[in-house]
């Protein structure tokens, strides 16, 4: 029996809707009939973040993202092309697989020990890089970065991961004999547990970094983030 005869398309619209954008993409392929009700916005609104017309309207993008696109188009636009949040100076997408909030934090909102000393930072621009801003760390002996994100503006029960994304310039000097201290914290709670990671290991050291494929690289800053965030939402 054809489901797609029995069942009118909105009901076949709503029981994609309760799978997920994979499966959504593979039942597209099964028939027309399939196809025009796993493209409908009624599956793929259901797909992106509830609030994602209130990010979309505070961010620096157009506002054609909401008016003039498909939600399936809207998805997919999100997953690729990030959006600019908080004046610029954090960036928005989906993760693709899931739909769920990936943010990124710029340097230019970044608490950077000593950021504003010439001779120990400096700000630039690179092409590779999705904001207008870096931090280039001109000589190393003090190194302290710290971030912080609103935990109400994460997805849902979902595990996260907090990275630290970098690249290096021509030198590398200090990095390879300097063990750094990272941790991931939420108000309130505080374990006091550090994770001990090089930036740049020494042949025998594990290279804990991976390439991201962008011109960048990144490396887990904390293994207990999904613990805290999968207690708190």
């Amino acid at each position: 029996m054809d489901i797609t005869n029995v069942l009118p398309a909105e009901c076949i619209s709503h029981i994609i809707s309760l799978t997920t954008p994979r499966d959504a993409c593979r039942l597209a392929v099964v028939s027309p009939a399939f196809k025009s009700a796993a493209d409908s916005d009624l599956v793929w609104e259901k797909f992106l973040p509830s609030d994602y017309k209130l990010i979309i309207s505070n961010s620096v993008s157009s506002s054609f993202l909401i008016t003039s696109l498909s939600k399936k188009d809207l998805y997919f636009h999100l997953c690729h092309h990030p959006i600019f949040i908080n004046n610029g100076t954090m960036s928005f997408e989906l993760e693709k697989e899931t739909g769920k909030k990936c943010y990124m934090v710029g340097a230019r909102d970044l608490c950077i020990g000593w950021g504003s000393t010439p001779s120990c930072w400096k700000w630039t621009s690179l092409p590779e890089s999705r904001f207008p801003e870096v931090a280039e760390l001109v000589y190393f002996w003090f190194f302290e970065v710290n971030a912080r994100i609103e935990t109400r503006i994460l997805s849902h029960r979902t595990n996260y991961a907090a990275y630290l994304v970098f690249k290096f310039g021509k030198s590398t000097d200090g990095f390879r004999s300097t063990q750094l201290a990272s941790a991931v914290y939420v108000e309130g709670i505080n374990d006091k547990k550090r994770q001990g990671l090089f930036l740049d290991p020494s042949r025998n050291t594990p290279k804990l970094f991976h390439d991201r494929r962008d011109g960048w690289m990144e490396i887990e800053m904390a293994d207990k983030c999904s613990y805290f965030l999968e207690n708190i939402l």
